[in-house]
């Protein structure tokens, strides 16, 4: 069993991935080619994209896995509609006759998908499922460094688990421990992610971004009502507050008479403070869980290597105050941790499981070759659109491009970078951003209200050399999938009057650092590190702009605006750039300067879609 294709799909995120003699050789979510943010759909042409990197046919595959057991998520539906009954009617009449005429057979639906693709394609013993948490824990596991390690998985649901934990040792991968619905800390953070008018699923971010504008003082209010919290860490959801279960919301009314106020919309109601103390409470009732939880497995299996996936683990705050903690000396976090990731951990479970003569693939720092996995696009194919377009550039070899472009950086403009392999997972690492100077006081909201069209308050990743890592923030692990929140060194803080009265978002207004469009209003940095073996190129240009200015890094975001899939192809990226107000489109050799283009190209490309 040599080549193995993995697949997510029908929910949100679907992706497809496919190995070889256990090494992943490329992955992309289905979001990117068909342009719909978090697309549920079959990865088509995830599925063509990822074929074509190894050149075969679905035919020709050895093995075909699915990420979850539609029959155990069907038999979850039921059995919660049951336990619920007369409740819950109005969602059981409109879920079953779409699991029954699609869902309940999805093996059907993914082989006749799979015939579209190559109608040579016969299944007999091809397709494969494994349940979705064993997918997030391998994606975590079998890619990391560790020959053995604690792994912990927890997001909103799978088929019944929301939180397991597994032990990995070698090619073995065994869950240990888990929670069950309706018990979730993905739901219960996805909860309070509706109640301050953010999308579920998408929002979090947002809700996590939030929380330093406010003080943690419904923290006793959430512990006291809606979560018992045992000391082992492990939890229980009282369903007196939520309607997940059994309607199309995630909270009742008991839920906001408990907060004293109505659900905001994001249409008519500003963000309050009230929504900052909302948001910052949930976050430290998360980390508090999450801390409990490891605390307890350190002590029980004392093994010193953790590994974290599922959509809790894209929590990068928690993740910051974990590795704070030191309760675990390392620690490996899949860039996918979403259920896109549940493609390559499918994919790898199959492998690991079924090959008994093949040694497990480890590397020094991952297997996940810097999760730059997804298409690339030669200079001929970015000049041919450019011609087409016609759009006016120069052609520049690579030194002068890295050069140059630092330079633009230097000077204030907010640079579209479009280079070599796109990324998988939701983070931007260097191959589709968008760049600026972090120096820059001004450059947060620029970004954020000029070029991504989105709230002010979300704040940005600095792209920092690794080797200068610890000269700049309070952390010790490279970061590389911008996974992990650490702060500004002291030394670097700037002194604030501790008698100003500037509270909410008015506070980005404070120059907090010598880096101020990326140290958060609480001196924090959502932080990636840049090595010259994860991404050369990128490396490069921030060690120019080291050169230039003294500062080691870049402001680094994904190159989308605000509901937006993050760019795929060429095409994408220039629609981007002159639907917005990005100074310059460096992709490839090319350099391109928004001022000398013509007025024709110019477009409301945000306003194709809908914000998130």
């Amino acid at each position: 069993m040599k080549t193995i294709l993995g697949i997510s799909a029908f929910y949100h995120d679907s992706a497809a991935a496919i190995i070889k003699n256990g090494k992943v050789v490329a992955a992309a979510q289905e979001e990117r080619f068909s342009r719909i943010k978090h697309d549920p759909n079959f990865p088509k042409k995830a599925i063509e994209f990822v074929l074509s990197c190894e050149k075969k046919e679905v035919s020709e595959l050895d093995a075909i896995v699915f990420y979850e057991k539609p029959f155990l998520k069907f038999e979850r539906l039921l059995e919660t509609y049951v336990a619920c009954a007369p409740k819950g009617f109005m969602q059981f009449s409109k879920a079953m006759p779409i699991w029954i005429k699609e869902k309940l057979f999805q093996k059907k639906l993914i082989i006749d998908s799979l015939k579209e693709i190559d109608p040579k394609f016969n299944s007999l013993g091809k397709i494969f499922f494994t349940e979705h948490h064993f997918s997030h824990a391998a994606s975590a596991f079998y890619p990391s460094p560790f020959s053995e390690a604690i792994v912990l998985t927890a997001d909103g649901v799978g088929e019944w688990a929301t939180t397991t934990i597994s032990l990995g040792t070698g090619k073995k991968l065994e869950i240990l421990k888990e929670i069950n619905f309706p018990h979730s800390l993905g739901l219960l953070y996805s909860a309070f992610t509706y109640y301050v008018g953010f999308k579920v699923n998408s929002g979090e971010y947002k809700l996590m971004g939030l929380a330093p504008y406010g003080k943690p003082i419904f923290t006793e209010t959430i512990k006291n009502n809606l979560v018992k919290i045992s000391s082992d860490g492990s939890f229980w959801l009282n369903q007196k507050y939520f309607n997940y279960m059994t309607g199309f919301t995630m909270i009742n009314k008991n839920f906001e008479k408990l907060f004293g106020e109505k659900k905001r919309n994001p249409k008519t109601d500003p963000i309050s403070q009230f929504h900052m103390d909302i948001a910052a409470s949930i976050q430290k009732v998360t980390e508090d869980v999450m801390i409990k939880i490891l605390k307890k497995i350190k002590t029980e299996y004392q093994i010193d290597n953790l590994c974290l996936a599922g959509g809790v683990a894209l929590n990068c705050v928690a993740n910051g105050k974990i590795l704070k903690k030191r309760i675990f000396k390392n620690i490996w976090i899949q860039p996918a941790a979403g259920d896109a990731g549940g493609s390559i951990g499918a994919a790898l479970a199959l492998w690991n499981q079924e090959t008994i003569n093949e040694k497990r693939l480890i590397e020094p720092e991952d297997s996940m070759s810097g999760s730059l996995l997804g298409p690339e696009f030669k200079n001929d194919h970015i000049e041919n659109l450019l011609n087409e377009k016609g759009v006016i550039f120069e052609r520049v070899e690579d030194q002068e491009l890295l050069i140059k472009t630092a330079q633009f950086i230097a000077n204030g403009d907010v640079v579209g970078w479009f280079q070599g392999k796109m990324e998988f997972g939701p983070r931007a690492l260097g191959c589709r951003s968008i760049l600026g100077d972090p120096r820059s006081i001004e450059m947060q909201k620029k970004i954020n209200l000029n070029i991504k069209f989105r709230e002010s308050f979300r704040p940005f990743a600095p792209a920092v050399l690794e080797e200068e890592l610890s000269n700049w923030f309070d952390i010790e692990l490279p970061s590389p999938y911008m996974l992990f929140v650490g702060s500004i060194k002291d030394n670097l803080k700037l002194n604030i009057d501790k008698n100003s009265k500037v509270s909410g978002i008015e506070k980005l207004n404070i120059k907090r650092s010598e880096v101020p469009a990326v140290t958060h209003v609480d001196f924090s940095a959502r932080l990636q590190t840049v090595n010259k073996n994860q991404n050369l190129k990128f490396y490069n240009l921030i060690k120019e702009f080291k050169n230039l200015t003294g500062c080691p890094m870049v402001i680094n975001t994904s190159f989308n605006v605000r509901g937006e899939p993050i760019v795929c192809t060429p095409n994408d990226a220039l629609r981007c750039f002159m639907g917005t107000h990005m100074d310059r489109l460096v992709i490839g050799n090319f350099l391109i300067d928004k001022k000398k283009q013509k007025v024709q190209l110019k477009t409301e490309h945000h306003k194709k879609f809908e914000l998130d």
